[in-house]
């Protein structure tokens, strides 16, 4: 490689960079020696200083000469410059040394500023540092400032603003203070201070839940208090409207036409409940992620309250104190489940509600097991039910309450029959069996509103003037008395309660039958077995048959006020019973009749075996028809029933007839059966018969029928038709009244006549009948008839 050619500095170059930074430049007013650097090292660099400086020095050189040149040429100003120069060089030596005087003066004031200049910036040094010291004491004072009123703030209750502040606290910006020990111990610190909020917290609503549980019982008299006001403006105005009969508070119709007015049980004039304490616990704990915890808690101590409400065992006066306590409880409950957002669940007021009516019920039941005061009974029922239509208001199911107040029903229905029974019973005990007598036209009319009658009857008793004598006698009229009372009762207890009118309807019916049946009928079925009075057996029979009536009129009334309530029909079976006991007392009737009837036929003195036949009837039966008319027609009965008497009287004369010609037969008279009989006998008979039947049919009370098979069986006999009879056609069409067994009776106790006797035609006419007779025994053995 061939060596590096050094570049070459001629006068032309050497002038023109010269020129470049203004050495030779007339214009500028400066000099620009930095220029020089760039070129000076490129000279070192390039090795060449002596030819550069030999260049330069030709170069002053030639200046120098044009400098003389140009100076020759102006010799005497230029000496005159020099002159100038001088003076100049002169005044600026002078001025040098002022200056280095002057300068010398400025340094010594100079340095002494320097030395405060740095006395000055180390003052401010330690003022910054005696700031930031401030500072972070005022930073810490500060922190622990607000450490010391959370604790203030916990005192005075202020719980959210003592966590505020800690919160604040741990999201401090970082600052100094945020790496001292002192801010790392606060920190530290923070999740105890968080546990004494809580814990104050806790301790405040515990506190609440003290102070509720005092007023729970005032809570719960003024919700009753207003529930009672509403019951009674609504029954007031449903005794104005009928249609609205059916409607009971809380009802739809009863809901919708309410006019509410603005009252607060929890805030009023008497009383005003703070639930501020359980909301700022609530609140708390949300903040601290901790609501499970006061839930749980919450919960548990609200058990605890419900258990100590119903104390064991229940006392029955405190029941009254106790359903307050329960109504002020649950609307508690109900306020803080609307106002609490997630913190209750209704499941969780559900339970409370189940176990704490479970407690009652048992508790009621318990207190109620020997109790037979049915008052008792109905004060329980207000007691439960001025709780159960405050609760159904705040939507509380109370089924529970309603299925116990039924059951307390069902009891109570039981002890008020056993009470009226017992009265019913004592009625018809002391009843005298007369009728009822009525002085004044209030009486009457105060007997008509009490009596169950039929339209007409009524109306005809209205009609009637006083004084007179009622149908019925004063034990009808003191049984009616009380069967409304008994039903008055009875609806006095479901007043109010919203009950399936089906088993309502099913209980009164039962009730009434069991009353009219085995209170009143089988007391009157007593009194009719112990009593011979016909008056009074009449007097039975009239009651009875208004008792029928008044059954089927209960039944109608009962009805029709159970139709406007919506309910169903009510069925009082008892009329069947009391109108078997009145065919029990008619059949008493015939046999006190009978008895008498007997006294009769004890003066009768019948010859069974006369030589000749009467002309006339005997005369016990003129005594014995003069009575019988007397005493029927006497009886206070309807025609129908004084009919019945006679049938029955009649009937029994004509069995008495009878037993004296049938052997198996005992005689009315002395008890002994007669072994014989003749002919002229059974036409004395016959005569009797016929009297009987005569004087009977004048009197307008013909009962023929009854001596139809008497006459029939003596027909056989008197007209030798033993052999007709035997035939079956002409039996079944002419004599189907004749019993086989009484007409061989007869024939033989004529047999035995007619071998008693001595003479040959009665023996043969004897031995005819006992052919006959054992005639009649083969055509029917075994007969029992």
């Amino acid at each position: 490689m061939p060596p590096r050619r050094r570049p070459q500095f001629t006068q032309e170059s050497i002038d023109q960079q010269l020129q470049q930074i203004h050495l030779l430049d007339q214009a500028s007013s400066s000099e620009n020696l930095e220029q020089l650097g760039p070129i000076i090292k490129q000279i070192h660099a390039n090795r060449q200083q002596e030819v550069y400086l030999r260049t330069l020095q030709g170069l002053i050189e030639s200046k120098d000469a044009e400098i003389e040149s140009i100076c020759g040429d102006n010799y005497q100003e230029f000496i005159s410059s020099v002159s100038t120069l001088f003076s100049i060089k002169s005044y600026t030596t002078n001025l040098r040394e002022k200056i280095t005087t002057l300068d010398s003066s400025v340094s010594q004031v100079g340095k002494s500023l320097v030395e405060k200049k740095k006395a000055l910036l180390q003052t401010k040094k330690t003022a910054a540092n005696l700031d930031e010291a401030i500072d972070g004491l005022q930073a810490c004072l500060r922190v622990l400032d607000v450490v010391n009123r959370v604790g203030e703030m916990v005192k005075e209750g202020k719980y959210w603003s003592a966590l505020r502040s800690l919160e604040d606290i741990e999201s401090m910006p970082p600052t100094s203070l945020s790496t001292t020990p002192l801010f790392q111990h606060l920190l530290s610190s923070l999740p105890s201070l968080r546990g004494q909020i809580k814990d104050a917290v806790t301790a405040s609503m515990k506190q609440w839940l003290l102070d509720i549980r005092n007023v729970s019982a005032q809570i719960g008299q003024l919700a009753l208090e207003a529930m009672d006001l509403r019951t009674r403006r609504w029954r007031s105005r449903r005794d104005k409207d009928p249609m609205l009969k059916s409607s009971r508070v809380g009802s739809a119709v009863e809901a919708i036409t309410y006019e509410k007015t603005e009252y607060n049980v929890l805030d009023n004039d008497q009383l005003k409940v703070d639930f501020k304490p359980l909301y700022e616990c609530i609140h708390i704990y949300t903040a601290l992620d901790s609501l499970d915890e006061i839930r749980r808690s919450y919960q548990a101590d609200r058990k605890a309250q419900s258990d100590l409400i119903i104390p064991e065992p229940l006392l029955l006066p405190s029941l009254s104190s106790i359903t307050q306590e329960i109504v002020g409880y649950f609307i508690i409950e109900t306020h803080v489940l609307n106002t609490t957002g997630s913190f209750r669940s209704e499941r969780e007021v559900e339970d409370l509600w189940d176990a704490l009516i479970s407690r009652l019920s048992k508790a009621v039941e318990d207190a109620l097991r020997n109790e037979k005061d049915p008052d008792t009974y109905l004060k329980v029922k207000e007691a439960l039910l001025g709780s159960v239509m405050t609760l159904e208001s705040y939507s509380y199911s109370t089924g529970s309450i309603h299925s116990l107040i039924l059951r307390l029903f069902e009891k109570y229905v039981s002890i008020l029959e056993s009470k009226f029974g017992k009265r019913f019973e004592s009625i018809v005990v002391q009843d005298d069996f007369q009728p009822m007598y009525v002085e004044k036209a209030a009486e009457k009319d105060d007997v008509l509103d009490t009596v169950w009658l039929t339209r007409e009857q009524r109306e005809q008793l209205v009609q009637s003037l006083a004084p007179l004598n009622l149908p019925w006698s004063q034990g009808f009229y003191l049984s009616c008395q009380d069967i409304r009372s008994f039903v008055q009762n009875f609806y006095q207890f479901i007043e109010g309660v919203s009950q399936h009118h089906r088993n309502i309807d099913d209980l009164l019916s039962r009730s009434l039958d069991i009353i009219l049946k085995t209170y009143i009928n089988e007391s009157i079925a007593k009194r009719v077995q112990s009593t011979t009075n016909l008056s009074q057996l009449s007097q039975i029979i009239t009651n009875l048959e208004h008792f029928e009536i008044a059954c089927s009129e209960l039944e109608r009334s009962l009805t029709n006020i159970r139709s406007s309530q919506r309910g169903g029909t009510i069925r009082v079976m008892s009329a069947a019973s009391f109108a078997a006991t009145r065919n029990k007392a008619l059949a008493r009737v015939t046999e006190a009749m009978s008895s008498k009837l007997d006294d009769f036929f004890g003066l009768s003195e019948y010859d069974w075996t006369p030589k000749t036949r009467e002309d006339a009837p005997s005369m016990y039966l003129y005594e014995l028809v003069n009575w019988l008319t007397t005493v029927v027609d006497s009886l206070a009965l309807k025609d129908a029933y004084k009919e019945e008497a006679y049938r029955g009287a009649v009937g029994y004369i004509a069995s008495c007839f009878m037993a004296s010609i049938h052997i198996l037969w005992r005689d009315f008279l002395t008890g002994r059966d007669y072994p014989m009989m003749n002919e002229n006998a059974i036409a004395n008979l016959l005569l009797d018969v016929d009297f009987l039947d005569e004087e009977l049919r004048r009197s307008g009370h013909s009962h023929s029928a009854a001596f139809t098979e008497l006459r029939s069986t003596a027909s056989v006999v008197m007209s030798d038709a033993v052999n007709a009879y035997l035939v079956a056609s002409i039996r079944q069409t002419s004599y189907a009244a004749v019993k086989p067994k009484r007409l061989q009776a007869l024939l033989e106790k004529l047999a035995r006549y007619g071998q008693e006797c001595r003479d040959p035609p009665s023996r043969e006419r004897g031995e005819r009948r006992r052919k006959e007779a054992e005639a009649v025994g083969r055509l029917f053995p075994g007969e029992s008839r």
